[in-house]
């Protein structure tokens, strides 16, 4: 989520931050299995080794992508505010372990991509 969940991203900004997570995920021998996002905040659906810890694999896939992003897109500079950070400090993180993962994908897929209309179906 983006600090105080102002509208930064664009499609282009989601396709560079879900190339920079998916190189992440694989340092950490997981698999970013779908992404999507909006204008403020993004869903991942990772599968990750027990031996990672969630919050290590969450601080790096927001910490590193924010980095890379501020290096590769000038326009994004103005959004990191005071503590010169582009999201927020919070996310949400859950288990999918008796969820149909199909269910989860067709979640991610229809959210409200920045440049793409409404929801996919």
């Amino acid at each position: 989520m983006t600090k105080f969940r102002h509208k930064v991203f664009t499609d282009q900004h989601l396709v560079r931050r879900q190339a920079i997570m998916r190189d992440i995920c694989a340092d950490f021998e997981a698999e970013l299995v779908e992404f999507n996002g909006e204008n403020n905040h993004v869903h991942l659906l990772v599968n990750f080794p027990p031996k990672v810890a969630v919050a290590r694999l969450v601080n790096s896939l927001k910490g590193v992508s924010s980095r890379r992003l501020r290096q590769e897109f000038p326009d994004l500079v103005p959004h990191y505010y005071q503590a010169n950070k582009l999201c927020s400090g919070s996310y949400f993180a859950g288990s999918a372990g008796g969820a149909p993962l199909n269910v989860i994908k067709q979640y991610i897929e229809q959210q409200n991509r920045p440049g793409q209309g409404t929801a996919r179906a």
